[in-house]
């Protein structure tokens, strides 16, 4: 079941995530890409081509009226990624990479 929200092209999951309308793509996915990349609408429009450009600043508006909630759920993925990768370690690709300065 899917709640629509006064965004146009948003729509909750049955987990009550924002999703962009007609795709599988979850706002905060495209808010971290604008926040990492520095990416404008219209570069998301082009590297996510399946969306039109409605979709996208809808998505960010929604994004930007609820900056702090979702702000706090992308520090909560990285902190569980960065303790996924803590217990994992270093991998054998990762010291490859390392040792020819590529990270």
């Amino acid at each position: 079941m899917l709640t629509q929200t006064s965004y146009e092209h948003i729509h909750l999951d049955d987990n009550m995530v924002p999703v962009i309308s007609g795709t599988t793509m979850k706002v905060i996915e495209l808010a971290l890409e604008h926040i990492a990349h520095g990416w404008s609408p219209e570069e998301l429009k082009y590297q996510h081509p399946y969306l039109d450009l409605g979709q996208v600043y809808s998505a960010l508006a929604y994004y930007y009226d609820h900056k702090d909630k979702l702000d706090f759920e992308i520090e909560e993925r990285l902190k569980k990624a960065d303790s996924i990768q803590a217990k994992i370690g270093k991998t054998s690709l990762r010291q490859k990479l390392q040792a020819k300065g590529l990270l």
